[in-house]
């Protein structure tokens, strides 16, 4: 007999599934670049466009940077099989997307490939006497292979689907009685909100998340996808605890090895963030490698396999750092310093996605990133990891504001010339 165990509910930071509806012309796909690139906190994004390419409308122009764009990487798709959409999401995940768009789910439904077209495929198969209603059962097994590849990619998924109108006869008169979206019925719940689009405006209609019922938008965009992100950051972010046992100091080999398992079972390994030590981007899966190698026992007879030697607790120091300890987790800042809160994980991360829009994100930059965040805080700081809580805040709303420029490069650079000219003449 199979013993059961109930364990404490938690509810972990989860990934926005969105679906935005409506008639051709309505916004939908331009609205889904908008809020990916929300969304996507300065990831990349992707779109299968099935719609003949029609997403390209929205791509840079070369030469023309006054244009209004999306930067995002293209798939188009002709033939909409389970299959194909299937290989697609597996080929966003080794892309690592932030962000995926489907434009549009409905022709894996009603299109050339798709679920309706395999249904009557199969119902012309020998064996199957019943028709349409027996050929059901195989494709149904492929729509649920379908929707576990997609809903269950690592980053943010926005589907578009097309809607048409429904009407009904009463005696000799026509009467519009509503709108017929072109997927299976019932796939609204699949998502967590569905988005009615009319003419560039969209309606919530479906939503999990209260601050959101009912609620109407022109041009929905960033600012619609950060009240999503918010809700969707209220629970325990799985990647900050990750990255607080990473930092302990009772870390062991075994250890790292267990939290490499555990993120690589959320399909967290490919995750963003910034090395505790440097500052320097990387991702979640090559932190804890780095810090699983420098505790790996050494093999025996090796000079450090001796009694009383263990491979370092710390992660290697960075060229150019400053010697001496370096606080490993918020908890150990707080205690170094008071009961001063640290910067966080999640900070950290919304950092480099936020120096990227403002023209300092590449590795090489990293001393510019250094001087812009001491002159903006007022405060010298070697790695970003000496940031308080309140002053990564400060930093943060800085570089958001900046991004939000037409030319977010050259006005930042302009502002922290600024604080340097400033801080010569004082």
């Amino acid at each position: 007999m199979s013993t059961f165990t109930f364990a404490p509910a938690t509810r972990e930071t989860a990934k926005a599934r969105i679906a935005l509806q409506g008639p051709g012309g309505s916004g939908k796909t331009k609205t889904a670049l908008r809020m990916a690139e929300g969304l996507a906190a300065g990831g990349a994004i992707g779109v299968i466009d099935t719609e003949r390419g029609s997403a390209l409308k929205y791509a840079p122009v070369p030469g023309r940077p006054d244009i209004e764009s999306h930067e995002f990487a293209h798939l188009p798709m002709a033939f909409c099989s389970p299959e194909n959409l299937i290989a697609a999401v597996k080929a966003a995940e080794e892309a690592r997307l932030a962000v995926l768009i489907v434009d549009s789910w409905s022709h894996f439904w009603a299109g050339k490939g798709g679920l309706l077209a395999r249904v009557d495929e199969e119902s012309k198969k020998p064996g199957h006497a019943g028709g349409k209603y027996t050929a059901w059962a195989p494709v149904n097994d492929l729509e649920q292979d379908m929707l576990d590849a997609l809903l269950g990619f690592p980053g943010h998924v926005i589907v578009t689907m097309r809607t048409k109108n429904d009407y009904e006869m009463t005696g000799s008169k026509v009467k519009k009685i509503g709108v017929k979206t072109v997927q299976r019925e019932g796939a609204e719940y699949e998502v967590d909100v569905v988005i009615d689009m009319v003419e560039g405006t969209g309606t919530v209609t479906k939503t999990r998340y209260a601050p959101l019922n009912d609620v109407t938008v022109h041009h929905p965009g960033e600012e619609f996808a950060a009240v999503i992100l918010e809700q969707l950051g209220q629970g325990v972010d799985v990647v900050q605890v990750i990255l607080d046992e990473l930092t302990t100091d009772g870390l062991t080999y075994d250890g790292a090895l267990a939290l490499h398992a555990k993120a690589k079972s959320r399909g967290l390994l490919a995750t963003g963030t910034l090395h505790p030590t440097s500052g320097d981007p990387t991702t979640l899966g090559t932190l804890i490698a780095e810090y699983g190698t420098a505790l790996k026992p050494a093999p025996a007879g090796s000079p450090a396999s001796g009694p009383g030697t263990a491979a370092p607790a710390t992660a290697p120091q960075a060229s150019g750092q400053p010697s001496g300890p370096t606080p490993r987790s918020a908890s150990d800042a707080a205690a170094a310093g008071g009961a001063m809160a640290m910067v966080t994980a999640p900070q950290m991360r919304m950092m480099h996605a936020c120096f990227t829009k403002v023209g300092l994100g590449t590795k090489d930059q990293r001393e510019e990133r250094l001087r812009a965040t001491s002159l903006i805080i007022d405060r010298q700081v070697a790695t970003a990891n000496e940031l308080t809580f309140d002053e990564a805040a400060t930093l943060l709303d800085t570089l958001s504001a900046y991004g939000d420029f037409d030319n977010p490069a050259d006005e930042f650079a302009a502002m922290v010339q600024g604080l340097e000219d400033q801080l010569a003449t004082a």
